[in-house]
């Protein structure tokens, strides 16, 4: 509840009489909390970080009808969030009640409940933000001659009185927690909640590409996205590379409406980062829709790659129910199997409209029209003939050239096996325990190495040969080496004559900047240079020179790919990322010397069987394993 400045808060202290025991009265325990404290715990469920006020102010403000909306933000929301927009702005009254816990202007009965189509309608956030942020609010309508300005602290109205202010609504939350330290020590670094921040201001904005935004960072402006149409909005937030790579989706049903755009295979990342679901404009996440997605695109992109999307989905409020979750970003829908199907429909037929399917492309010689097969017409007699023929037969039926009877599958196994191992994409599994492999087990010093299909290195051993593959041992060996870079001195860097310039998207050059003293300790020296671009003027001395740019880009996509395994550590996240990135990949002629050095580095390592991953980096086929494939 708000309160005015000398109001005190209400807390029943009675004390009532419980048996008495050595004649003294034994006093109740149980009393009701000061309206402030009740506040800030009801904030806890609100805003649990400086996105989570963000996400409210600018969903207002949308709700008030504004045309453009502006962000800005100092200390990665922690010194100020305000945002500030041309909506119909609220009476001095209504400014007044909109701090109050549980006033809305959209609900009137329990049945609207089930007809929202709007986005804010808690009737918590601003009472929320009041709890824990020292507020400032200034409203206009346009139909009043002067606004209504209101100063809240700790949910104690401190000011108000009428203000000169154009018409709309501007509000100013400042240091966010400074009543509750607690919450903000558990903050984390301004790169991260800024990312964060730059999250759901992408997320509001891309529903209504109609509208203006900004967002403006310590004075600095991240987004300018000018009102236009959603494909523009997505070029304008995710780059310039989709512009050309986008498949249009729209599907129109009695039951649901389905309509945006997906990116063509070619877009498909290792990280889930570009992808966008909204059910009546309102962001949401969704595993089982996600899951319809990407069966839609089976075979046209790498098992472990996620498309790019940006789907609507309208439909009946009253079908949905988007309570289930506090952030809202977790619905239920009445029939999940249905819009299941309507969604993996809806792409695989934006797919096959617009021809995305593997294809080979020739140019036509003219000679070719000049065939008999060509030029002459086919007979029903030929038709026979053909349909007689042993080729035709070889490629119909039961013999069609890819059918696999289902007894004759086992036959394949080997086949998986062989290539599932040297992809380097398997899915993660646990170290493998062990201590280093005996003597028995590692490579004879005189042997000559040798590379098989550019991929393996045979080395013989006294008891067998050892079967290593040449990328998960040299990913291995960095693993360990930029551990110890880490916890130690750090790696030599080697100056570029020639520095590369970098430039990323907002999201991505945030990542970046968090990263930059990592990478430093581990021989990268990046510098920024301007609005979201960066100059590469060194790399570790170890690393192959050239296209630097493109090994950054492709180490962030890496490192977001580990953001999901919340039991590790940023260090640990990129270092996993910097030995994946760098390893030697499969397929690449090693020189006599080259895995030499690999093989020594991998034996010296204190855990040289297994990837960080636990993918495996060698195999051993002992001399009697040898022996029982020749029966002997």
């Amino acid at each position: 509840m708000i309160k005015d400045r000398n109001s005190a808060p209400r807390v029943d202290r009675r004390i009532v009489n419980l048996p008495v025991q050595n004649s003294r009265p034994v006093p109740d325990i149980i009393q009701l909390l000061p309206d402030h404290i009740a506040n800030q715990i009801a904030a806890g469920e609100v805003i649990q970080r400086p996105a989570s006020a963000v996400k409210e102010l600018l969903e207002n403000a949308v709700d008030a009808g504004a045309t453009e909306i502006r962000l800005l933000v100092n200390d990665a929301g922690k010194q100020l969030i305000q945002v500030i927009d041309n909506g119909c702005g609220m009476s001095e009254t209504d400014a007044r009640m909109a701090f109050e816990r549980h006033a809305t202007s959209k609900i009137r009965q329990i049945e609207d409940l089930f007809r929202i189509r709007t986005m804010g309608f808690r009737g918590e956030a601003l009472a929320s933000i009041a709890a824990v942020a020292q507020v400032e609010i200034k409203t206009k309508r346009a139909e009043d001659t002067a606004g209504c300005l209101i100063e809240i602290e700790n949910s104690t109205v401190r000011r108000q009185e009428p203000v000169a202010t154009p018409n709309g609504t501007s509000i100013a939350m400042k240091n966010l927690f400074f009543n509750v330290p607690a919450r903000r020590n558990f903050l984390k670094s301004n790169a991260a909640e800024m990312r964060h921040i730059v999250d759901e201001f992408i997320r509001v904005s891309m529903a209504y590409p109609e509208l203006y935004f900004s967002l403006s960072a310590n004075g600095q402006q991240l987004f300018h996205l000018d009102k236009g149409t959603l494909k523009q909005r997505i070029v304008q937030v995710l780059g310039n590379p989709y512009n050309a790579r986008l498949v249009a989706v729209n599907e129109h049903t009695d039951y649901l409406n389905i309509y945006g755009f997906i990116g063509k295979p070619e877009t498909a990342k290792k990280t889930r980062g570009d992808q966008y679901f909204f059910v009546n404009k309102r962001f949401i996440k969704s595993p089982y829709l996600n899951h319809a997605v990407t069966s839609a695109f089976q075979e046209l992109i790498p098992a472990d790659s996620f498309p790019a999307y940006v789907l609507f989905i309208d439909l009946d409020p009253a079908q949905v129910d988007i309570n289930v979750h506090p952030t809202k970003q977790e619905i239920k829908f009445e029939d999940e199997k249905i819009v299941y199907a309507f969604v993996q429909a809806a792409v695989k037929h934006a797919l096959a409209q617009f021809s995305i399917t593997p294809t080979l492309d020739f140019d036509l010689d003219p000679g070719i029209q000049q065939l008999d097969a060509v030029r002459q017409p086919f007979t029903d007699a030929k038709k026979a003939e053909a349909a007689a023929s042993g080729l035709y037969q070889t490629f119909t039926q039961s013999n069609v050239a890819h059918k696999i009877d289902p007894e004759d599958k086992g036959a394949l196994k080997h086949w998986r096996e062989f290539y599932s191992a040297g992809t380097g994409n398997e899915p993660s599994a646990a170290p493998i325990p062990g201590p280093t492999p005996s003597h028995q087990r590692q490579p004879l010093p005189d042997q000559e190495l040798t590379q098989l299909h550019y991929t393996y290195i045979l080395a013989a051993t006294a008891n067998g040969l050892l079967l290593i593959h040449q990328q998960n041992a040299h990913e291995r060996v960095l693993y360990e080496r930029y551990n110890t870079a880490m916890e130690g001195r750090a790696m030599t860097t080697q100056r570029s004559l020639f520095p590369a310039s970098l430039h990323l998207s907002p999201q991505d050059s945030l990542l970046l900047t968090e990263l930059l003293d990592d990478l430093q300790q581990l021989g990268y020296l990046i510098e920024p240079f301007g609005k979201d671009s960066f100059v590469i003027q060194g790399t570790p001395a170890d690393v192959e020179q050239g296209n630097e740019s493109r090994a950054i880009e492709l180490l962030l996509e890496q490192f977001k790919h580990y953001t999901s395994e919340l039991k590790y550590s940023r260090r640990e996240k990129l270092v996993r990322s910097l030995a994946r990135q760098h390893s030697i990949k499969a397929g690449k002629p090693l020189s006599k010397r080259e895995m030499q050095q690999l093989v020594d580095d991998l034996f010296a390592c204190q855990q040289p069987n297994a990837t960080s991953n636990g993918l495996p980096t060698y195999t051993e086929l002992k001399q009697e394993d040898l022996e029982r494939l020749f029966g002997r």
